[in-house]
Protein backbone atom coordinates (compact mmCIF):
# COMPACT_ATOMS: atom_id res chain seq x y z
CA UNK A 1 0.00 0.00 0.00
CA UNK A 2 1.83 3.18 -0.70
CA UNK A 3 0.84 5.80 1.89
CA UNK A 4 2.35 8.90 2.00
CA UNK A 5 5.73 9.06 3.50
CA UNK A 6 5.42 10.07 7.09
CA UNK A 7 6.30 13.82 7.99
CA UNK A 8 5.93 14.55 4.41
CA UNK A 9 4.04 17.71 5.48
CA UNK A 10 6.05 18.65 7.85
CA UNK A 11 7.86 22.33 7.28
CA UNK A 12 5.77 23.38 5.12
CA UNK A 13 4.34 27.31 5.53
CA UNK A 14 1.48 28.93 6.74
CA UNK A 15 0.57 30.02 3.89
CA UNK A 16 -0.04 26.23 3.07
CA UNK A 17 -2.73 26.00 5.97
CA UNK A 18 -6.11 26.59 6.14
CA UNK A 19 -6.56 27.81 9.95
CA UNK A 20 -9.93 25.58 10.25
CA UNK A 21 -11.11 22.62 8.72
CA UNK A 22 -14.26 20.42 8.79
CA UNK A 23 -15.42 17.38 8.27
CA UNK A 24 -18.51 14.71 8.58
CA UNK A 25 -18.83 11.09 8.59
CA UNK A 26 -22.64 9.34 8.77
CA UNK A 27 -23.86 6.89 11.12
CA UNK A 28 -25.61 3.69 10.73
CA UNK A 29 -28.64 2.01 11.95
CA UNK A 30 -26.68 -1.13 13.39
CA UNK A 31 -25.68 -3.46 10.36
CA UNK A 32 -27.95 -5.17 7.97
CA UNK A 33 -26.29 -8.08 8.44
CA UNK A 34 -23.57 -9.49 10.72
CA UNK A 35 -21.86 -12.90 11.37
CA UNK A 36 -18.60 -14.16 10.78
CA UNK A 37 -17.27 -16.80 7.99
CA UNK A 38 -15.53 -19.55 7.94
CA UNK A 39 -12.06 -18.24 7.83
CA UNK A 40 -10.36 -17.05 10.83
CA UNK A 41 -10.68 -13.61 12.58
CA UNK A 42 -13.88 -13.05 10.06
CA UNK A 43 -16.31 -11.11 11.97
CA UNK A 44 -18.09 -9.24 9.37
CA UNK A 45 -21.02 -6.64 9.09
CA UNK A 46 -23.02 -4.98 6.24
CA UNK A 47 -23.43 -1.20 7.01
CA UNK A 48 -26.67 0.51 6.86
CA UNK A 49 -25.75 4.09 6.36
CA UNK A 50 -28.40 6.98 7.50
CA UNK A 51 -29.27 10.30 7.54
CA UNK A 52 -27.74 11.46 10.91
CA UNK A 53 -24.18 13.10 10.64
CA UNK A 54 -21.70 13.40 12.73
CA UNK A 55 -19.54 16.64 12.20
CA UNK A 56 -16.07 18.01 13.44
CA UNK A 57 -14.43 21.45 13.13
CA UNK A 58 -10.50 21.72 13.84
CA UNK A 59 -8.65 24.30 14.24
CA UNK A 60 -4.86 24.62 14.22
CA UNK A 61 -3.05 26.43 16.61
CA UNK A 62 0.86 25.82 16.58
CA UNK A 63 1.24 28.43 19.89
CA UNK A 64 -0.76 26.07 21.97
CA UNK A 65 1.07 22.95 23.32
CA UNK A 66 -1.60 20.88 23.33
CA UNK A 67 -4.96 19.69 21.62
CA UNK A 68 -8.20 20.21 22.94
CA UNK A 69 -11.32 18.41 22.37
CA UNK A 70 -14.83 19.88 22.94
CA UNK A 71 -16.97 17.68 24.57
CA UNK A 72 -13.99 16.51 26.73
CA UNK A 73 -15.18 12.92 26.95
CA UNK A 74 -14.28 12.35 23.30
CA UNK A 75 -11.61 11.24 24.26
CA UNK A 76 -11.20 8.83 21.12
CA UNK A 77 -11.46 11.05 18.45
CA UNK A 78 -8.51 13.61 20.41
CA UNK A 79 -6.67 10.29 20.07
CA UNK A 80 -6.76 9.78 16.60
CA UNK A 81 -6.24 13.49 15.59
CA UNK A 82 -2.94 13.45 17.94
CA UNK A 83 -1.94 10.36 15.98
CA UNK A 84 -2.74 11.70 12.11
CA UNK A 85 -0.86 15.18 12.82
CA UNK A 86 2.59 13.08 14.58
CA UNK A 87 2.27 10.77 11.55
CA UNK A 88 2.35 13.96 9.13
CA UNK A 89 4.58 16.05 11.78
CA UNK A 90 2.01 18.74 11.96
CA UNK A 91 1.29 20.94 15.04
CA UNK A 92 -0.52 19.34 17.90
CA UNK A 93 -1.58 22.59 19.11
CA UNK A 94 -4.94 23.13 18.24
CA UNK A 95 -9.36 22.59 19.20
CA UNK A 96 -11.37 19.94 17.61
CA UNK A 97 -15.10 20.52 18.27
CA UNK A 98 -17.63 17.54 17.88
CA UNK A 99 -20.98 17.79 17.52
CA UNK A 100 -24.02 15.01 16.25
CA UNK A 101 -27.16 13.70 16.48
CA UNK A 102 -26.67 10.43 16.48
CA UNK A 103 -27.46 8.34 19.41
CA UNK A 104 -24.42 7.53 21.77
CA UNK A 105 -23.97 3.76 22.88
CA UNK A 106 -26.79 2.47 20.95
CA UNK A 107 -24.88 0.27 18.42
CA UNK A 108 -25.39 3.63 15.10
CA UNK A 109 -21.80 4.02 14.69
CA UNK A 110 -21.89 7.47 16.90
CA UNK A 111 -17.99 6.56 17.49
CA UNK A 112 -16.81 5.51 14.35
CA UNK A 113 -18.76 9.08 13.19
CA UNK A 114 -16.82 10.78 15.36
CA UNK A 115 -13.37 9.32 14.05
CA UNK A 116 -14.02 9.81 10.38
CA UNK A 117 -15.21 13.07 10.66
CA UNK A 118 -12.40 14.06 13.09
CA UNK A 119 -10.05 12.43 10.45
CA UNK A 120 -12.00 14.42 7.58
CA UNK A 121 -11.58 17.89 9.72
CA UNK A 122 -7.98 17.22 9.74
CA UNK A 123 -7.48 16.93 6.03
CA UNK A 124 -9.44 19.91 5.10
CA UNK A 125 -7.10 21.82 7.22
CA UNK A 126 -3.93 21.12 5.97
CA UNK A 127 -4.77 19.96 2.41
CA UNK A 128 -3.86 16.20 3.18
CA UNK A 129 -4.53 13.18 1.24
CA UNK A 130 -5.27 10.56 4.24
CA UNK A 131 -5.68 7.21 2.54
CA UNK A 132 -8.80 5.44 3.81
CA UNK A 133 -6.51 1.97 4.68
CA UNK A 134 -4.06 4.28 6.35
CA UNK A 135 -7.29 5.73 8.61
CA UNK A 136 -8.05 1.94 9.06
CA UNK A 137 -4.73 1.15 10.40
CA UNK A 138 -5.13 4.21 13.09
CA UNK A 139 -8.67 3.32 13.81
CA UNK A 140 -7.78 0.00 14.44
CA UNK A 141 -5.36 0.67 17.40
CA UNK A 142 -8.44 2.90 18.83
CA UNK A 143 -11.71 0.20 18.47
CA UNK A 144 -13.86 -1.60 16.12
CA UNK A 145 -14.94 0.15 13.38
CA UNK A 146 -18.52 0.49 11.51
CA UNK A 147 -16.92 1.06 8.00
CA UNK A 148 -18.20 4.54 7.99
CA UNK A 149 -15.54 5.71 6.25
CA UNK A 150 -16.46 4.33 3.31
CA UNK A 151 -19.32 5.43 0.35
CA UNK A 152 -22.49 3.56 0.45
CA UNK A 153 -22.86 0.15 1.67
CA UNK A 154 -20.13 -2.08 2.35
CA UNK A 155 -19.12 -5.73 3.99
CA UNK A 156 -16.24 -4.93 6.46
CA UNK A 157 -14.41 -7.01 9.10
CA UNK A 158 -15.14 -4.47 12.49
CA UNK A 159 -13.17 -6.17 14.65
CA UNK A 160 -10.03 -5.92 12.28
CA UNK A 161 -11.34 -2.65 10.74
CA UNK A 162 -10.91 -3.63 7.02
CA UNK A 163 -12.77 -3.63 4.11
CA UNK A 164 -13.94 -6.55 3.05
CA UNK A 165 -16.05 -5.83 -0.28
CA UNK A 166 -17.40 -2.18 -2.14
CA UNK A 167 -21.11 -3.09 -2.33
CA UNK A 168 -22.93 0.04 -3.73
CA UNK A 169 -25.37 2.49 -2.96
CA UNK A 170 -28.77 1.30 -0.91
CA UNK A 171 -32.08 2.27 -2.26
CA UNK A 172 -34.11 4.24 -0.05
CA UNK A 173 -35.12 2.61 2.73
CA UNK A 174 -36.76 4.07 6.01
CA UNK A 175 -36.71 2.27 9.50
CA UNK A 176 -39.13 2.41 12.44
CA UNK A 177 -37.20 2.36 15.73
CA UNK A 178 -37.63 2.19 19.38
CA UNK A 179 -34.86 1.88 21.84
CA UNK A 180 -34.69 -0.87 24.38
CA UNK A 181 -32.45 1.36 26.89
CA UNK A 182 -28.82 1.33 28.25
CA UNK A 183 -25.63 1.47 26.46
CA UNK A 184 -23.50 -0.65 24.89
CA UNK A 185 -18.83 -0.41 25.26
CA UNK A 186 -18.19 -1.66 21.39
CA UNK A 187 -14.56 -2.30 22.62
CA UNK A 188 -15.80 -4.54 25.95
CA UNK A 189 -18.89 -6.40 23.69
CA UNK A 190 -15.99 -7.00 20.95
CA UNK A 191 -13.98 -8.63 23.50
CA UNK A 192 -16.79 -10.78 24.60
CA UNK A 193 -16.16 -14.39 22.95
CA UNK A 194 -18.62 -15.06 20.04
CA UNK A 195 -19.26 -19.12 19.35
CA UNK A 196 -20.28 -19.20 15.99
CA UNK A 197 -20.80 -23.13 14.64
CA UNK A 198 -19.32 -24.07 11.48
CA UNK A 199 -22.91 -24.33 10.41
CA UNK A 200 -23.41 -20.67 11.19
CA UNK A 201 -20.50 -19.69 9.02
CA UNK A 202 -21.53 -21.66 6.03
CA UNK A 203 -24.82 -19.74 6.81
CA UNK A 204 -23.54 -16.37 7.17
CA UNK A 205 -21.91 -16.69 3.76
CA UNK A 206 -24.66 -17.41 2.09
CA UNK A 207 -26.59 -14.55 3.61
CA UNK A 208 -23.55 -12.08 2.72
CA UNK A 209 -23.37 -13.39 -0.88
CA UNK A 210 -27.38 -12.79 -1.33
CA UNK A 211 -27.12 -9.79 0.60
CA UNK A 212 -24.83 -8.46 -1.64
CA UNK A 213 -26.65 -9.18 -4.74
CA UNK A 214 -30.21 -7.87 -3.61
CA UNK A 215 -28.50 -4.59 -2.60
CA UNK A 216 -26.90 -4.09 -6.04
CA UNK A 217 -30.51 -5.08 -7.57
CA UNK A 218 -32.34 -3.12 -5.38
CA UNK A 219 -34.23 -5.84 -4.44
CA UNK A 220 -35.49 -4.70 -1.16
CA UNK A 221 -37.94 -7.54 -0.42
CA UNK A 222 -34.63 -9.80 -0.37
CA UNK A 223 -32.80 -7.54 1.90
CA UNK A 224 -35.59 -6.87 4.24
CA UNK A 225 -35.62 -11.11 4.81
CA UNK A 226 -32.05 -10.97 4.77
CA UNK A 227 -31.79 -8.71 7.77
CA UNK A 228 -34.80 -10.07 9.68
CA UNK A 229 -32.47 -13.80 9.88
CA UNK A 230 -29.75 -11.88 10.92
CA UNK A 231 -31.96 -10.04 13.66
CA UNK A 232 -33.04 -13.42 15.04
CA UNK A 233 -29.67 -15.11 14.34
CA UNK A 234 -28.47 -12.15 16.75
CA UNK A 235 -30.57 -13.41 19.46
CA UNK A 236 -27.91 -16.30 20.71
CA UNK A 237 -25.28 -13.18 20.99
CA UNK A 238 -27.16 -9.95 22.10
CA UNK A 239 -30.87 -10.81 22.36
CA UNK A 240 -33.54 -8.45 21.99
CA UNK A 241 -36.47 -8.45 24.15
CA UNK A 242 -38.74 -7.35 22.16
CA UNK A 243 -37.99 -8.51 18.79
CA UNK A 244 -40.98 -11.01 18.74
CA UNK A 245 -43.08 -8.24 19.16
CA UNK A 246 -41.42 -6.34 15.94
CA UNK A 247 -41.64 -9.31 13.56
CA UNK A 248 -45.40 -9.13 14.36
CA UNK A 249 -46.34 -5.88 14.10
CA UNK A 250 -44.20 -6.09 10.69
CA UNK A 251 -46.31 -8.63 9.28
CA UNK A 252 -49.09 -7.28 10.20
CA UNK A 253 -48.24 -3.60 8.55
CA UNK A 254 -46.78 -5.64 5.44
CA UNK A 255 -43.15 -4.02 6.10
CA UNK A 256 -40.12 -5.62 4.17
CA UNK A 257 -38.40 -6.82 7.61
CA UNK A 258 -36.77 -6.18 10.61
CA UNK A 259 -33.63 -4.62 11.24
CA UNK A 260 -31.55 -4.61 14.88
CA UNK A 261 -27.80 -2.94 15.98
CA UNK A 262 -26.64 -5.89 16.69
CA UNK A 263 -24.41 -4.85 19.30
CA UNK A 264 -26.44 -2.19 20.20
CA UNK A 265 -30.03 -1.57 21.71
CA UNK A 266 -32.30 -0.29 19.05
CA UNK A 267 -33.96 -2.74 16.49
CA UNK A 268 -36.67 -0.90 13.91
CA UNK A 269 -39.16 -2.09 11.19
CA UNK A 270 -37.78 -1.77 7.43
CA UNK A 271 -40.44 -0.02 4.81
CA UNK A 272 -39.56 1.18 1.40
CA UNK A 273 -40.96 5.01 0.75
CA UNK A 274 -41.87 3.76 -2.71
CA UNK A 275 -44.55 1.42 -1.20
CA UNK A 276 -48.05 2.16 -2.22
CA UNK A 277 -49.18 2.40 0.99
CA UNK A 278 -45.99 3.66 2.61
CA UNK A 279 -47.76 6.40 4.64
CA UNK A 280 -50.24 3.92 5.64
CA UNK A 281 -47.64 1.64 7.24
CA UNK A 282 -45.35 4.29 8.60
CA UNK A 283 -48.34 5.17 10.92
CA UNK A 284 -49.64 1.93 11.38
CA UNK A 285 -45.98 0.74 12.78
CA UNK A 286 -45.46 3.94 14.55
CA UNK A 287 -48.78 3.42 16.43
CA UNK A 288 -47.73 -0.18 17.44
CA UNK A 289 -44.15 0.61 18.51
CA UNK A 290 -45.51 3.54 20.89
CA UNK A 291 -46.97 0.39 22.95
CA UNK A 292 -43.69 -1.04 23.67
CA UNK A 293 -41.36 2.26 23.87
CA UNK A 294 -41.67 5.91 25.41
CA UNK A 295 -40.24 6.88 21.86
CA UNK A 296 -40.65 6.01 18.32
CA UNK A 297 -37.87 7.40 16.01
CA UNK A 298 -37.46 7.18 11.90
CA UNK A 299 -34.41 6.91 10.42
CA UNK A 300 -33.69 7.17 6.84
CA UNK A 301 -31.31 5.53 4.65
CA UNK A 302 -28.43 7.86 3.36
CA UNK A 303 -28.20 7.47 -0.14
Amino acid sequence: MNYPAQGQYAGRSSLDVKAMGKGSACGTFGELLQGALEEEDSDFLVTFPIDRQAHATFISDPARDELIVEPPQKQKSRRLAEMILRFFSLPLGGVLRLTADIPVGKGLASSSADLVATARAIEDCFSLQLPVPLLETFMRQIEPSDGVMYPGVVSFFHRRVQLRELIGPLAPLTVVSIDEGGEVDTIEFNRLPKQYTTADRQEYQQLLDAMTTAIRQNDLATIGKISTRSAILNQKLRPKRTLDQLLAICEEVEGLGVSVAHSGTCLGILLSPQHVRYQEQLTAASLHLQQLADQVVIYHSST
